[in-house]
């Protein structure tokens, strides 16, 4: 049933149908239109120009879980200010509930309702042209195939408060379809209690998209100039000054063709000249032949240059930093494992640019890295109470290295190998002791691994798909088809410790945030394993405790299995480059 309320009695019918702090409601807004609110098949319509105002009234005097589409719900909130504490991001859940990143609201909305995804209608030409009598009534989101409107989805939903409130129920229901969902995982409360975190962390996301990385100008661009030069005047200079720093490793080549240092195969070429004959050109493997010949050094410090010149230099930053801010788009999955991601170069950052990542004036950061959180989660998911014991020592990989007899870094990359299924040498023969004192935690992993070599799709622990793949082309090739389904096996193997290690980090993420708004910290920064929270320097202190203190709070909310001692390295810095290693 649709209600019209006036901006002062949306409070009034909230409370009417009993709805209290966490109750789920739907909401769409448009400013200048109006807000439509849904509680279950309650719809109401508001007409006001300001309809954000109402939302921060109702957010500040109830909490709800307020239950939207997508981001496009989120920035707006977010870019007003109003740090909303629970919600329900529909596109955000259902990429939990199948995997992989595609998702849309027409097509999310087909397969709850058994329609087929080559079937969803388009708005075209024809479309527009449309009388209203040829497709039912324009005023209802839904056509007569059960699909979506097009002319709904492609904005047409927020033209009247009418049709917001609408909207907001439609979202609601589809909510409510993936909690069923949610509840035939295999663990139903920690699959829902996902969908809220991954919700909040698409929130975080829309700050983090909105706020920015503090970066320092005038130093960004002194390490800009002295890795590639000053900023050129012209086309023409940036082309002659490329060619003069090719020419700094050239020089050092043997006679023979013109070589592309950009080119793997030409360099690969030009290295097998001076008797260096490697597979393959990565900066890892060079790095252990810099001595060998002085190309080889040439090479290793033009290409961190190079780096800086092609994706972090002048252009980069007239791109992408603005206000003295370093500005990306973020989400909260990857369509993968489900780690969070972001644009403008923002997750890869060179070292040598950690210096300009600097606090501003009165400010001071407060870097927080989780400490060995792959292994911790393994023991949170698997139940190995061997491995749950090792957790217990603040360097889990010595405690491993004492148990089975070896060196620790042996121990490492034995534990890290088991995890993404590559080890060789010592630490294989480690591999093996690892499967006789924690059986348990080598057996979730290779259970794991089977089921992705057979092409079937995994879980997290959280209740995540990961979906596996086919390769068309081992079709009467064994060996291809062998090798295909090893990689199935690797991925597979790693993705449910690491999808579950990007929950657990996630739920971290979001509480931080919520513990830090009395403070006015702020996230600025999720890197892998790594926070990185922008505070007033008076409030330093305080958001260091707090962010120890969410990690233990985190930890216990999320782990399957309690006595995992999670921990963090904790520093409060002016620089990101002063974090010491």
């Amino acid at each position: 049933m649709l209600h019209e309320l006036t901006a002062d009695g949306a409070a009034a019918w909230l409370e009417q149908h009993r709805v209290i702090r966490g109750s789920d409601v739907g909401i769409a807004f448009r400013a200048g239109v109006g807000l439509g609110l849904a509680v279950g098949a309650e719809i109401a319509a508001v007409a006001t120009a300001d309809p954000i105002a109402i939302v921060q009234l109702l957010e500040s005097e109830i909490q709800p879980r307020w239950i939207w589409w997508d981001r496009t719900t989120a920035d707006p909130l977010a870019a007003a200010g109003i740090r909303v504490i629970r919600c329900w991001d529909i596109l955000t859940v259902h990429r939990l509930l199948q995997g992989g990143w595609r998702a849309s609201i027409p097509g999310v909305w087909a397969l709850h309702h058994g329609l087929s995804p080559d079937s969803l209608p388009t708005m075209g030409q024809l479309d527009l042209l449309s009388t209203a009598d040829e497709g039912g009534d324009q005023e209802d989101p839904v056509q007569p195939d059960r699909h979506l409107r097009p002319e709904w989805v492609s904005g047409g939903w927020d033209v009247s408060p009418e049709r917001l409130a609408k909207w907001a129920g439609l979202a609601c229901a589809i909510a409510a379809e993936q909690s069923e969902l949610l509840a035939e995982r295999p663990l139903p409360d920690r699959a829902r209690s996902t969908a809220r975190s991954e919700s909040a962390a698409e929130f975080l996301c829309a700050e983090l998209t909105l706020e920015g990385l503090p970066i320092d100008l005038p130093e960004v661009n002194r390490i800009i100039a002295e890795a590639v030069g000053p900023r050129p005047t012209s086309e023409a200079e940036a082309i002659e000054r490329r060619h003069r720093h090719d020419e700094v490793v050239l020089k050092h080549a043997p006679a023979g063709p013109r070589v592309d240092l950009r080119s793997p195969t030409d360099v690969r070429a030009m290295l097998r000249r001076v008797g260096v004959d490697v597979p393959d050109t990565r900066a890892w493997r060079l790095e252990q032949l810099r001595t060998v010949d002085p190309l080889v050094d040439a090479l290793l410090t033009w290409r961190k240059a190079e780096r800086i010149a092609t994706t972090y230099g002048y252009r980069w930053l007239d791109e992408h930093v603005h206000d003295g801010r370093l500005r990306g788009q973020w989400t909260s999955s990857d369509g993968a494992a489900g780690r969070m991601t972001a644009s403008s170069g923002l997750h890869n950052l060179p070292a040598e640019m950690r210096p300009a990542i600097a606090a501003e004036r009165g400010h001071m950061f407060v870097r927080a890295d989780l400490g060995q959180i792959e292994p911790r989660v393994l023991a949170a998911v698997s139940g190995d109470r061997a491995l749950i014991a090792a957790t217990a020592n603040a360097d889990l990989y010595q405690t491993v290295a004492a148990t089975l007899g070896v060196q620790r870094e042996i121990a490492k990359v034995a534990v890290l190998g088991a995890m993404y299924g590559s080890t060789t040498g010592e630490s294989a023969n480690a591999l093996r002791g690892l499967e006789r004192a924690y059986p348990t935690a080598m057996g979730f992993l290779e259970a794991a691994a089977a089921s992705g070599r057979a092409g079937n799709d995994v879980m997290t622990v959280g209740g995540r798909s990961v979906r596996m793949w086919f390769d068309d082309s081992i079709e009467g090739n064994i060996d291809r088809a062998r090798q295909v389904a090893a990689a199935r096996g690797r991925f597979a193997r790693n993705a449910v410790i690491q999808g579950a290690a990007a929950e657990f980090f996630k739920v971290w993420a979001v509480t931080v945030r919520g513990r830090g708004a009395l403070i006015d910290a702020r996230i600025v920064m999720c890197l892998h394993d790594e926070l990185l929270i922008h505070v007033p320097e008076q409030h330093a202190g305080s958001a260091a405790e707090l962010v120890d203190e969410a990690l233990a709070e985190a930890a216990h909310r999320w782990s399957p299995t309690q006595g995992i001692r999670f921990v963090a390295d904790v520093t409060v810095i002016k620089r990101w480059s002063d974090v010491k290693s």
